[in-house]
C-alpha cells in the first residue's frame, strides 16, 4: 500500500499564494475554498487549500485506507490550529514572544446520525512574559477566535449543489 507521500504526488495540488497574516481586529475579508479530490476507486482523499494539501480518509475498519484525517479529526484539528494561529498573532501584537504553544482538543461524536457534542481544549505556552500576562493572552483568543466562534455561533453549513458524472 502508498504511503502519503506517493499520494499526494497522485493528485495534482492548487497553486496560489498564501494568505498574508492580519492584525486581530480587521475583517478577514477573503472566501476560503477547499476540497477534496478522492484517489481513483479508493475512498482516500487529498484534501487541498491554496497550495497547502493534507491526506483525508477513514480507518481500515471503517471501509477506508486509514492513511490520513478522518472528518471529526479534520473538525477538532481546525480548532486547535485556529487557536495555535491566534495565540501566536495576539502575542506578537502585544510583544510576547512564544517559545512553544500546545493545544489539544478532544471531543466525540453521539446520536444518530453522529453529531459532534461539546468540544474542550487546554492550551500550554511558554513565552517571556510573566504567567498572568500568559493567561490573558489565552483567554483573550478564547474570546476571539474565529474557528470556536463560528461553531459557538452555530454556522449554518448547506449543500449549494450536486454533481453526477458518469
Amino acid at each position: 500500500m502508498q504511503g502519503p507521500a506517493g499520494l499526494l504526488s497522485s493528485i495534482g495540488a492548487a497553486h496560489g499564494e498564501c494568505g498574508a497574516t492580519r492584525p486581530a481586529s480587521a475583517k478577514i475579508g477573503a472566501v476560503f475554498e477547499v476540497e477534496t479530490r478522492s484517489l481513483p476507486g479508493r475512498p482516500t482523499a487529498v484534501g487541498s487549500a491554496e497550495t497547502f494539501t493534507l491526506v483525508v480518509d477513514r480507518p481500515v475498519d471503517g471501509g477506508g485506507g486509514g492513511l490520513g484525517f478522518n472528518g471529526g479529526q479534520l473538525l477538532y484539528l481546525a480548532v486547535a490550529g485556529c487557536v495555535s494561529n491566534d495565540i501566536f498573532r495576539e502575542a506578537q501584537a502585544v510583544g510576547i514572544e512564544l517559545t512553544s504553544v500546545r493545544v489539544r482538543v478532544r471531543g466525540d461524536f453521539s446520536g444518530d446520525p453522529p453529531v459532534s457534542e461539546a468540544i474542550e481544549y487546554e492550551v500550554e505556552l511558554e513565552g517571556d512574559a510573566p504567567g498572568e500576562r500568559l493567561d490573558e493572552l489565552v483567554a483573550r483568543v478564547d474570546r476571539i477566535a474565529e474557528i470556536p466562534n463560528s461553531l459557538r455561533g452555530g454556522t449554518e453549513v448547506k449543500l449549494r449543489k450536486r454533481r453526477s458524472g458518469h
